[in-house]
């Protein structure tokens, strides 16, 4: 599975650089995120501009990262979707757990906002 991981102050930036997410690469995105997790990454945008199809195991890795983060009082923010992936993602009524961003700084934004938040209610 080709990647890249972009590790900046309050956030990481997860770029998959391959075509589909499937049953095949699927468990290597859900370890490479619980590896995130463990280094104490809690904040995740996940830019998918070159991922074209998404299959049920791929969204089951999404799904992992959103909980891994959530569960670290964090943010899990997907940014570049195509028109497929956004259609499946709100076919499976997951348009209201995930956050769908449109572009990578839009997304680095609402993770800083989101941060923010945290920080003033503690």
């Amino acid at each position: 599975m080709k990647f890249s991981v972009d590790k900046k102050d309050k956030f990481c930036v997860f770029k998959l650089s391959e075509e589909k997410l499937l049953s095949i690469n699927a468990p290597k995105l859900k370890s490479e995120f619980v590896l995130l997790n463990a280094e104490g990454v809690k904040n995740i945008v996940l830019n998918l501009s070159e991922v074209e199809y998404i299959d049920s195991s791929g969204l089951s890795a999404i799904l992992i990262g959103n909980r891994l983060c959530k569960d670290a009082n964090g943010t899990f923010v997907l940014t570049h979707l195509n028109d497929n992936i956004n259609k499946l993602i709100k076919i499976s009524q997951l348009d209201s757990i995930l956050n769908i961003i449109p572009t990578e700084q839009e997304a680095a934004d609402f993770v800083m906002m989101e941060e923010l938040e945290r920080d003033l209610r503690s």
